[in-house]
């Protein structure tokens, strides 16, 4: 039984692992103390982890993760599923390189586009013979919205509720015209990756991820979303490679 747990920027996610799933939470980063130490409590059998970050790990989680587990600490020199082509490796995100593994290992000996939707938007591109490339990086959603606020004089900071604006085209308002611009911006520059991806790459996979992907539903052709625990997977199998004994 494995433990996954993925730092983000304002919340954590962790999984307890078999051979599928087990359990899984999202937590504010100030409760994940009290979570691993609640999931120990309730899977004692645990015996292997893997922990990402995108800054840095507090010591805390590291000593209780030591004392109950083999850890392995994902960092640029961890070993991945797949041959990594990316022309300045230690700069890739490790969230990317998750995501790539989920994806190698749940469609395996396809063409994979992985789009993230998160704080920014990531375009990830796998081959069939699980050769990564890289991909685009794209200011996300939330981004968009502060950009706008930060670098105007007069354009309010939105939050992100579009659904009565979903089927506009033409604002009558400030407000409405900011939430058209943003919204149909990410799904004209979200579709138009995955059609120049299609045009280039045959039997092409797209899978939809991230916080803002069900902005997307019913508007992109010819994609899989994924679930939440997508990330996960992929460091599960990465631990899966970086174990002796899992």
């Amino acid at each position: 039984m494995k433990l996954i747990i993925d730092i983000g920027n304002t919340r954590a996610k962790i999984g307890v692992f078999t051979t599928e799933n087990k359990y899984f939470k999202a937590v504010e980063h100030a409760l994940i103390e009290d979570e691993i130490n609640f999931i120990f409590k309730h899977y004692p059998s645990i015996k292997n982890a893997i922990i990402s970050a995108s800054g840095e790990i507090n010591s805390i989680w590291i000593d209780i993760l030591r004392q109950k587990t083999a850890l392995h600490i994902f960092s640029s020199t961890s070993k991945v599923p797949f041959k990594n082509n990316y022309a300045t490796p230690k700069t890739l995100g490790l969230d990317r390189k998750a995501l790539v593994a989920a994806a190698v290992h749940e469609f395996p000996n396809q063409n994979t586009l992985i789009i993230d939707l998160g704080t920014c938007i990531t375009y990830d591109f796998v081959d069939a013979r699980k050769t990564y490339y890289g991909g685009a990086i794209s200011p996300g959603v939330k981004m968009r919205f502060k950009a706008m606020n930060n670098f105007t004089a007069n354009l309010p900071l939105l939050e992100k509720e579009i659904n009565e604006f979903k089927s506009s085209l033409i604002g009558d308002s400030t407000e409405k015209s900011m939430f058209i611009g943003v919204f149909e911006g990410v799904i004209k520059e979200v579709q138009g990756f995955v059609n120049d991806y299609e045009d280039r790459f045959t039997n092409l996979t797209v899978i939809l991820c991230g916080g803002d992907a069900n902005l997307l539903a019913g508007r992109l052709k010819n994609s899989i979303f994924a679930n939440s625990n997508f990330q996960l997977k992929g460091l599960n199998y990465i631990l899966e490679q970086n174990s002796i004994n899992v």
